[in-house]
């Protein structure tokens, strides 16, 4: 059962979701152009006094002000269902890696090393024939020192003879 928080939190959900859409469409830089017009030209009428430029400046600001938290508000969400969707596919996935789920709540340093990795890996596989051979950071490096291995026993091999 949802308590009033939730049910509080899942209502203004919706219309955060259901504002920023709104927001975006063509409707709404429609009507802001038209409004913009609308100002410009009212302006010899009130011989561009302060009042006149005030109105704008406010009117402006205040819509900014609130949209900011509301765009964000629809960010974090969309963020957060984009997070879950990939550490599902993350966690699905036999030969991911399963350092990466969850990997949104890393550290900044935490980060860059799973990136230093990421570049070793994409060294390891240059070297390959398909780039389809490498699916994990620890399986590239094992199959890259297997083959170097196979390698050294078919020069020696070869060198005997």
């Amino acid at each position: 059962m949802l308590n009033n928080t939730q049910k509080r939190n899942g209502k203004f959900d919706m219309f955060a979701a259901k504002a920023t859409r709104a927001a975006g469409s063509t409707g709404a830089f429609v009507t802001a152009f038209f409004i913009v017009i609308i100002w410009g030209v009212t302006g010899p009428l009130f011989r561009y006094s302060e009042t006149w430029q005030l109105v704008i400046n406010t009117g402006t600001t205040i819509i900014t002000f609130l949209m900011v938290f509301l765009i964000q508000k629809s960010q974090n969400k969309d963020s957060l269902a984009i997070q879950l969707k990939l550490n599902e596919l993350v966690a699905a996935h036999e030969f991911a890696s399963n350092r990466l789920v969850n990997v949104e709540n890393m550290t900044e340093e935490e980060l860059l090393v799973i990136q230093k990795y990421y570049a070793k890996l994409s060294e390891f596989s240059k070297q390959e024939e398909s780039l389809q051979q490498s699916h994990s950071i620890d399986e590239a490096k094992d199959l890259y020192n297997i083959k170097k291995e196979m390698e050294k026993d078919l020069e020696q091999k070869f060198l005997k003879k």
